[in-house]
């Protein structure tokens, strides 16, 4: 009898997390899914996923849930993806998205897991290398691109030394159902959402005329969750996601036209970020045999849908704030 492969899901609770633990499933992986639920929630498991509450940055818990479970494959995708908050949050953001990450590296080279498989960002390259490539050097400007960069370092050591086998997916701006609209920090179609289903206008930083890719959940998920049955892809990098870039005003105006909302346009002081950022997926595309993804009107439409269904939390998420200055203006109600 062929054994049912073991998964771990690291954040398997939140928005890509969930998606790619119900990929797992459907391809009769057994799932357990480990989530402390500061970014998730429990509504978004997948019925038949093994839930264990806790942190990655909890070594002992780790410790009990590898040695009881053996996993064949983990799939880390536990993080708080926010860039511009980062600055601000730098000991939490690399407590949790280094000493966690590294927690569960240790153990998957301990217990010779068969693949690692790591949700990355496009936040390692930087800026002024668009349309970004593998092969382009990375230069992260912020603490969570920095971080990010730091893991993928550190599991191509692994695998050298260990023999770990990975994978590490660059998604970007990935957008869709079950995404977090109570989060104001990260993600612009869901705060966008959330914005106007709070009958408030829609905060835009600058003039608007960043660019950005925007890529739907099942463009994304899907592909890290099948990563492992495809040996084309071990010990390899990807970037994945959407390839048409739009800019940040544009988009605005796109999403209230999917939410049958008439626009209200507020302009924030600029902040500090990459001005431009998308990617070439020429590589995933060959690897996974890829033809098409999803045009950004179809996708708002499905999130839109969801969307307004959603019940809002009354309170935003909550930050210690470790550095004050240069903190955006608009950003300062939520400390």
């Amino acid at each position: 009898m062929k054994k049912v492969p073991v998964s771990l899901v690291t954040g398997g609770a939140g928005f890509i997390g969930s998606h790619v633990s119900q990929y797992l499933i459907n391809s009769q992986h057994k799932v357990v899914i480990l989530d402390d639920l500061s970014g998730g929630d429990k509504e978004n498991i997948p019925t038949g996923a093994i839930f264990v509450g806790g942190s990655i940055i909890n070594n002992k818990l780790l410790t009990k849930i590898f040695d009881r479970y053996r996993f064949d494959y983990v799939f880390h995708l536990a993080a708080y993806a926010a860039e511009g908050l980062s600055h601000f949050i730098r000991r939490f953001n690399y407590t949790n998205n280094i000493i966690g990450s590294e927690n569960l590296i240790n153990l998957s080279a301990k217990h010779k897991v068969k693949r690692f498989v790591f949700t990355s960002s496009i936040a390692v390259y930087g800026a002024n290398q668009t349309p970004f490539t593998e092969e382009a050097v990375p230069r992260p400007e912020d603490p969570y691109g920095i971080a990010k960069y730091a893991v993928e370092l550190d599991l191509q050591a692994a695998y050298r030394l260990f023999g770990l086998n990975y994978t590490i997916f660059r998604p970007h701006n990935v957008y869709g159902e079950r995404q977090n609209l109570n989060d104001p920090f990260r993600n612009v179609i869901g705060i966008f959402m959330r914005q106007m289903k709070r009958d408030e206008p829609l905060t835009v930083f600058g003039d608007g005329r960043q660019t950005r890719a925007f890529s739907y959940i099942d463009d994304v998920a899907p592909y890290i969750a099948g990563c492992v049955g495809n040996d084309k892809t071990a010990n390899q990098i990807y970037n994945i996601g959407a390839d048409t870039p739009y800019r940040v005003l544009d988009l605005a105006y796109m999403v209230t036209a999917t939410m049958g909302v008439k626009p209200d346009i507020i302009h924030l002081p600029s902040r500090k970020e990459v001005i431009d950022a998308y990617s070439n997926h020429r590589k995933v595309r060959r690897d996974f045999g890829i033809k098409n993804t999803v045009p950004l009107n179809e996708g708002l439409k499905k999130m839109a849908t969801w969307a307004k269904t959603v019940k809002l939390k009354k309170k935003a998420i909550k930050f210690q704030l470790e550095l004050s200055k240069n903190l955006p203006v608009s950003w300062k109600k939520y400390f």
